[in-house]
């Protein structure tokens, strides 16, 4: 979800060459699964012992937390 520097992985937008667009539906990280939509990120399963507010913390990109 995060590098080791502890820059955040999940952005606004890509920063890197894209070779398709729009082709990533699902991002499974270390803290949990996301879903990707036109409007961001939507939480679908946090990991275990994770919480809601450490994937904030580490999410740059717009999330969405399904209540």
């Amino acid at each position: 979800h995060t590098a080791k520097s502890g820059e955040h992985k999940l952005l606004p937008e890509c920063t890197l060459p894209l070779t398709g667009v729009a082709c990533v539906h699902r991002i499974i990280t270390n803290l949990g699964v996301f879903d990707v939509t036109g409007d961001g990120l939507v939480l679908v399963e946090l990991a275990k012992d994770v919480t809601v507010d450490e994937v904030k913390a580490s999410t740059t990109a717009k999330l969405t937390v399904p209540a």
